[in-house]
């Protein structure tokens, strides 16, 4: 217990230095006690900058951490794989691909662009159960169907870019220029997700156990995997439509946070959830800094760091 306490305390004290040191680093440069003095002045043209730039990028990097890592907890569970992640799977490319589609040929119902990520990310994750479930969940071929499926989602988008839509946004991750009405987008949506998440923490727990022993107890497998899927295709659609795709979270986060708090569910989602929040904006605040005036994205840096570690997990496993 004082472990996952003091984890939870580290985290939480990272993330708010770590928001702070985002929101007065860069081209406007803030020292702390100005930033906490001007914080509630209307006045200050410095202050009114980085509430307009800067605030909505840092939140949407933190709900798209959070998200993103939820959303890997909730697949391992359900498909009793340590590797099973919205990027890896192909679920994110489900989500870019209807969002591109839309953005691009359907200008008209842009407002419905969080649907139609949610219902491609929801094709793909289907296909990948369909494909994968011989007599139960094989977690070999559960990954190679979902390598597949995210291969033939990539080239279709792909396909699509080649006659004439625009890339920007869909297929990669750009925090850079959000507003306000971004904000609202995936704090909506996230929000939503992050809460029933933590409300199915016990159906979670039940799904660790073989399914003979789930329904020994008479659990509802079937819907259980359902309804924890479509939240976590929820907010992998959520963070693709605002953040772009950002692979290796749902896989790097959770991993960390069972080390840290173990694998009840009730504690390892919102810890999930915080640890995933941290590590985005760390990557996207380092990525803005570290070679200003260039940026480099949050997900060439998770890529950089998760590539890694999936290598480290394959051998382990």
């Amino acid at each position: 217990m004082t472990k996952k306490i003091i984890s939870f305390i580290a985290v939480t004290v990272l993330l708010v230095m770590t928001i702070i040191y985002a929101a007065t680093t860069g081209s406007i440069q803030m020292s702390f006690i100005d930033f906490i003095t001007n914080f509630f002045n209307a006045d200050n043209a410095d202050m009114a900058a980085i509430k307009d730039l800067r605030f909505p990028r840092i939140i949407v990097a933190i709900f798209a951490g959070a998200a993103l890592s939820v959303a890997g907890v909730l697949l391992q569970a359900i498909m009793r794989n340590p590797l099973a992640d919205a990027g890896f799977i192909g679920i994110s490319a489900g989500a870019a691909f209807t969002k591109l589609f839309i953005v691009s040929f359907v200008p008209t119902l842009f407002f419905f662009t969080p649907i139609a990520a949610f219902i491609g990310g929801a094709l793909a994750c289907f296909f990948v159960f369909l494909l994968s479930w011989k007599s139960g969940l094989n977690p070999l071929k559960l990954i190679l169907v979902g390598i597949a499926i995210n291969a033939m989602f990539s080239g279709l988008t792909e396909a699509m870019i080649s006659f004439g839509a625009s890339a920007t946004g869909a297929i990669t991750s750009n925090l850079s220029l959000k507003t306000w009405d971004d904000v609202s987008l995936i704090v909506t949506y996230g929000s939503i997700g992050l809460l029933l998440a933590f409300i199915l923490y016990a159906s979670c727990n039940v799904l660790v156990l073989s399914d003979k022993t789930a329904k020994s107890v008479g659990f509802n497998i079937t819907g259980a995997r359902i309804l924890i899927a479509a939240v976590a295709v929820l907010l992998a659609a959520a963070s693709v439509v605002v953040a772009g795709v950002i692979s290796f979270v749902g896989i790097l986060v959770p991993h960390i946070a069972r080390r840290l708090v173990g694998y009840d569910h009730k504690v390892l989602i919102p810890f999930t959830a915080l640890l995933g929040a941290f590590i985005i904006l760390l990557a996207d605040t380092l990525g803005r800094t570290m070679f200003s005036p260039m940026e480099v994205p949050a997900s060439t840096i998770m890529a950089i760091i998760g590539g890694p570690f999936l290598i480290f997990l394959l051998r382990k496993e």
